[in-house]
C-alpha cells in the first residue's frame, strides 16, 4: 500500500472512530429505555413510564437541528478536525451526566430533569457528527470512490450497535434480569465514558482535507444561513431523502430490544441477539452497497430500495406478529437491515455531494438532522404509542411504509430535475 493511500485508510479509522462512540453513546439509551423508565420517570402505568422514558430519548433530537446549523456552521468556518473534536467531548460530558445520575427515589424530580439535559447535550453534539464524519470522508475520498469511502461513516455506526448488543447480552446473562433493571443498565454508559480519552486522543491526530484547505470562501453563521435559506427546496428534499434511513435504522436498532421484549414478548437475550447480528450484516453491507453506488449511480439504487421497503413493510411485519418467535424476528429484521444497509449506501454519500460546497456540512447536517428530529427519532415512542392506540402489533410496519414513501418521493424529483452533482 502506498502511503498515501495508508494515510487514507488511517484517517478513515480515526475519524470512524469517534462517530462510532458518538452513536454508541446515543444509541444504548434507547436500548435500556424500560430500565432507566424505572429508574428516572415513575408513573401509574407501566406504558407511561416507557412512553416518558422513549419521549426523552426523541427529545435529544430535538437539540439535532440546533447543533447541526451552530456548530455546522463552526466546521465550515474552522474546519472539520476542530469541529469532530468539540463534538466528541459534547457527547461525553452528555453520557457522563446519565452515567452517574441518581434515580428519582433518591433526588427526586432533579433526576429525570437532569436526564433530559444530558440528553440535550448528547443531541446538540449528534446533530452534525454524522454530517462532519461524512463530509470529511466524501472530501478525503477519490472521486471515483466516494460512495465506498462515506460508507464508512454507517459502517462505524454498526459496530456500535453490535458493541452495544453484545454488551447487553453479556450483561443480562451475567447479571439477570433484576440486577440489570436496578443498576447493570448503567454499565454500558460507563464504558462509554472510559472509551472518550482515547477517542479523543486520536480525533486529535487528525488532519485538516486538503478540499477545506483550499476553499477560499469561510463563511460566518449568517452567510451560512443566508445561502440555506436560498437553497430550502434542496434541504427540505435532503430532509426527505434522509427519512427513510433514519425510521428505518432506528427501527432495527434502537428500537428492537425494546419491541422484542415488551411486544412479543421474547427473552432479552433474544432481541439483543438480532440486534447484534443485524448490525453485522449492516457493517458488511455498507461499504458493498457504497461501492455498487460508485459504478451504478446513487439515484437507480435508491429508487429501487424505496419502492422495496414501501410494498414490503407491512406485510413483514404482519407476518412477525401472527406468529412471534426469535425465528421471525431475526429474518425481518435483517431484511429491513438490508433495505437500510442498500438505501443508506447511496443515499448519504448523495447528500453530501448536492449541498453546496461552502456549506456542505451545514447543509448536509441540517436535512439530516431535521429528518432524524422529526421522523427517525422518536421512532421508538411512536411505534409504542401506535400500538397502545391501535392494538396493532404489525403497526410499525405502517410508519415504515409511510417513511419509504417520502423518501421515495424526493428521490423522483431529484431524478426528474437531473440536477448535477457539486464537484470537490
Amino acid at each position: 500500500m502506498n502511503p498515501a493511500r495508508s494515510a487514507q485508510v488511517k484517517a478513515v479509522a480515526i475519524v470512524s472512530s469517534g462517530n462510532f462512540l458518538e452513536m454508541y453513546d446515543f444509541m444504548v439509551f434507547g436500548y435500556y429505555a424500560s430500565a432507566i423508565a424505572k429508574a428516572y420517570f415513575p408513573a401509574g402505568s407501566e406504558f407511561a413510564s416507557l412512553m416518558l422514558t422513549l419521549m426523552t430519548f426523541g427529545a435529544g433530537f430535538l437539540m439535532r437541528p440546533v447543533g447541526a446549523l451552530l456548530l455546522g456552521a463552526y466546521m465550515d468556518r474552522h474546519g472539520r478536525r476542530k469541529g469532530l473534536i468539540l463534538t466528541l467531548s459534547l457527547m461525553a460530558f452528555g453520557t457522563f451526566t446519565i452515567a452517574v445520575m441518581p434515580g428519582y427515589a433518591t433526588i427526586g424530580l432533579a433526576a429525570p430533569l437532569l436526564i433530559v439535559a444530558g440528553r440535550l447535550v448528547q443531541g446538540l453534539s449528534a446533530g452534525v457528527e454524522i454530517g462532519g464524519v461524512s463530509v470529511y470522508l466524501a472530501e478525503l475520498a477519490p472521486p471515483s470512490r466516494k460512495g465506498f469511502y462515506v460508507a464508512w461513516q454507517s459502517g462505524s455506526q454498526q459496530v456500535a450497535v453490535m458493541f452495544a448488543a453484545a454488551i447487553g447480552l453479556v450483561a443480562n446473562y451475567v447479571l439477570g434480569p433484576a440486577d440489570m433493571a436496578a443498576w447493570g443498565w448503567r454499565i454500558p454508559f460507563v464504558i462509554g465514558c472510559l472509551l472518550v480519552p482515547f477517542l479523543l486522543f486520536l480525533r486529535r491526530s487528525l488532519e485538516e482535507t486538503a478540499v477545506f484547505m483550499a476553499q477560499t470562501e469561510r463563511p460566518d453563521l449568517n452567510a451560512i444561513c443566508n445561502t440555506l435559506v436560498q437553497n430550502w427546496s434542496l434541504v427540505v428534499r435532503g430532509m426527505m431523502m434522509a427519512v427513510t434511513t433514519t425510521v428505518f435504522f432506528y427501527m432495527i436498532t434502537a428500537y428492537t430490544p425494546t419491541y422484542g421484549n415488551t411486544v412479543l414478548h421474547l427473552s432479552a437475550q433474544d432481541a439483543f441477539l438480532v440486534t447484534l447480528c443485524v448490525g453485522l450484516l449492516n457493517f458488511v453491507m455498507l461499504p458493498i452497497m457504497g461501492a455498487i453506488s460508485d459504478r451504478v449511480g446513487r439515484l437507480p439504487l435508491l429508487i429501487a430500495v424505496s419502492l422495496l421497503g414501501l410494498v414490503s413493510s407491512y406485510p413483514l411485519m404482519h407476518w412477525l406478529v401472527s406468529e412471534p418467535s426469535f425465528g421471525r424476528l431475526m429474518a425481518v429484521e435483517l431484511f429491513f437491515g438490508t433495505v437500510f444497509a442498500m438505501y443508506n449506501g447511496a443515499m448519504v454519500v448523495f447528500l453530501t455531494e448536492i449541498m453546496p460546497a461552502h456549506v456542505r456540512t451545514s447543509g448536509f447536517s441540517v436535512a439530516y438532522s431535521l429528518a432524524t428530529g422529526l421522523f427517525g427519532g422518536f421512532t421508538p415512542a411512536i411505534a409504542t404509542y401506535l400500538i397502545n392506540a391501535t392494538g396493532d402489533r404489525a403497526i410499525p410496519g405502517a410508519w415504515l411504509t409511510g417513511a419509504a414513501l417520502i423518501g421515495l418521493t424526493s428521490v423522483l424529483t431529484f431524478a426528474l430535475s437531473r440536477r448535477p452533482v457539486q464537484a470537490g
